[in-house]
């Protein structure tokens, strides 16, 4: 595919060879976030768009709020990787993947730009509306990738999106003292625990004993809701956010 007509009207059109069908004729019903994790944006663009990187995305959005769209939203693009939402795990035939340009972790996690943040909000509404995407599939890599991902980061404004009609969000609770949980912990509580995630869809065991993966989890859902501590430990604030998140969720409303 040398080009395409873009999808949402304020994009640029730049084609990556790096997609194919979504699997069984899939709607996508979700958007994933990511960063680049790279130094510069030309850089990482560049990547995304070369064949032999097997890499690509949706959108890619710079800096400075310029969208550029990378492979047509009906196609599958490979952005995902190894990652399970919901027992599902070919999150690519499911998802529009967009990614933003910030160096990440690797270059310190600077700040992300208001004017690409405004552009983000803006291509996901787009996204939002063309298909019909509920707030609470609009999930960071790291969400449906934890341990091995952990982007977008802590950094990335949820709370904001969600201000502008993006995504799912309560705000956290405050972090106190009390009762935790953490690696190395099991009964019913920890299984409690892993059921509540498991239900709002991270691919949790329901074991009752917090293991690495449970850990991993944890820090994920920090990462996303909780970003003021994000230690993988299951303490007053983590446990009271994701129940309020769950309670707000349509299904147990």
């Amino acid at each position: 595919m040398t080009s395409f007509e873009a999808d949402c009207g304020s994009a640029r059109v730049q084609p990556s060879p790096n997609h194919g069908e979504r699997a069984d004729g899939r709607r996508p019903d979700m958007i994933l976030l990511h960063y680049t994790g790279m130094p510069t944006a030309d850089g990482a663009l560049d990547w995304l768009c070369r064949a032999e990187s097997q890499v690509s995305s949706h959108y890619f959005v710079h800096e400075n709020g310029e969208v550029v769209q990378l492979v047509p939203e009906v196609r599958r693009a490979w952005h995902a990787g190894k990652s399970s939402w919901h027992g599902e795990t070919d999150i690519n035939s499911l998802s529009i993947g967009i990614e933003i340009a910030n160096a990440g972790h690797p270059g310190g996690l600077p700040d992300y730009p208001k004017e690409q943040i405004a552009a983000v909000i803006e291509l996901c509404r787009d996204c939002v509306e063309r298909w019909s995407i509920a707030p609470e599939r609009v999930l960071g890599h790291s969400d449906v990738a934890p341990i091995r991902k952990v982007d977008p980061g802590e950094k990335f404004p949820w709370g904001e999106l969600h201000r502008a009609g993006v995504g799912h969000w309560v705000e956290p609770a405050t972090i106190t003292g009390g009762r935790f949980f953490q690696q190395g912990d099991a009964g019913q509580p920890v299984e409690a625990l892993q059921s509540m995630l498991s239900l709002y869809g991270y691919g949790t065991e329901i074991t009752g004993q917090f293991s690495e993966k449970t850990a991993g989890d944890v820090e994920a859902f920090q990462r996303h809701f909780r970003p003021e501590r994000v230690d993988g430990i299951a303490d007053f604030s983590t446990i009271d956010t994701l129940h309020r998140l769950l309670s707000a969720l349509p299904r147990f409303s």
